[in-house]
């Protein structure tokens, strides 16, 4: 209803507020500016958060335990490193976050899983889950699949670099990690996906609209030409250096992050850019980063962030040279 009203009725000068406004730097005709953006961009992405948020749930509810077990049935077939590449897929497919799925990898590891196989299933699972492949949807087919196919290889590559440096040493420390009890525990499976999706709204709608009110706000504050000049195909070794750096601090849930990168890449990031924040951004989270460092051991983080860091900066550089 406001979108609809604002796209017929907003007129440059024309007042659509009334009253004061007392926001420092927030005149009348930026507020407007705004709110109008907000909603066109609310209107242009809240489908596919829709979808993410019903796919997300769903996959958690019913189809959670058959991807872990598919996990768990690797340590007794001889894949040699092409189990590897399974785990991160498997890693990607599976929908827990961080803290959820480092009690799973603790109970496979007491199974006897190889730590290389561990290393890339928890390596996709930090960067991707299904909702938040769905949730990039709306940022169009390309990105999809720089995310996508960037996110499978991140998880290889990190479980290569645990199997020829790590070989025969132990990587994980999941002393006292115990899988603990799930929160999709109704036996009405209906009513156990609704309660899902639920805290799955709850735990990612305020992020989400955070992100759509920050990509309005740049819109209105920050020049294309000055953002293009930043990241864009012109100034490539420090735009990727700058979007990996700054995927450390600002990325606080993947579905907010979406209003954001839609908006840089139409303002001029390159693709490459874009591929180094989302890399960064979700392997430096500060909740991954806090169970991380348990069970990886000071010397076997600092090494963790390094990996991350040339990854993501070598991932963009390729990226860019491709696209």
């Amino acid at each position: 209803m406001l979108y609809q009203y604002l796209k017929e009725n907003y007129i440059p000068g024309e007042p659509i507020f009334t009253g004061d406004i007392d926001i420092p730097g927030m005149t009348e005709e930026n507020l407007r500016y705004v709110s109008y953006y907000f909603m066109v961009q609310l209107r242009q992405i809240f489908f596919y958060w829709v979808l993410g948020m019903v796919i997300g749930s769903f996959i958690s509810v019913f189809a959670k335990d058959a991807i872990h077990g598919l996990f768990g049935g690797l340590k007794d077939k001889k894949m040699g490193l092409w189990g590897v590449a399974a785990a991160s897929l498997l890693g990607i497919a599976s929908p827990l976050c961080m803290y959820g799925t480092i009690p799973i990898a603790a109970s496979f590891s007491r199974q006897g899983m190889r730590d290389d196989w561990l290393a890339a299933f928890m390596m996709s699972s930090i960067l991707l889950n299904p909702q938040l492949l769905l949730y990039s949807t709306a940022l169009g087919r390309t990105a999809f699949l720089v995310r996508l196919i960037s996110c499978i290889v991140c998880g290889i590559a990190a479980g290569l670099m645990v199997h020829f440096f790590f070989r025969g040493k132990t990587f994980f420390h999941f002393d006292g990690f115990e899988p603990g009890e799930g929160h999709d525990t109704d036996p009405n499976l209906f009513l156990r996906f609704l309660k899902n999706l639920g805290r799955n709204v709850k735990a990612t709608g305020l992020y989400f609209l955070a992100g759509v009110l920050l990509s309005a706000l740049f819109q209105r504050y920050v020049p294309a030409d000055a953002f293009a000049g930043l990241f864009g195909e012109g100034n490539e070794g420090f735009g990727l250096l700058l979007a990996a750096t700054i995927g450390v601090p600002l990325y606080a849930c993947g579905g907010g992050t979406i209003p954001l990168l839609l908006q840089w890449l139409s303002s001029g990031m390159s693709m490459g850019a874009a591929a180094s924040f989302m890399i960064t951004g979700p392997a430096t989270k500060i909740t991954n980063l806090g169970a991380l460092k348990i069970v990886l051991g000071l010397r076997h983080f600092l090494l963790y962030i390094g990996f991350v860091m040339v990854f993501s900066l070598l991932t963009g550089a390729v990226v860019n040279l491709i696209i």
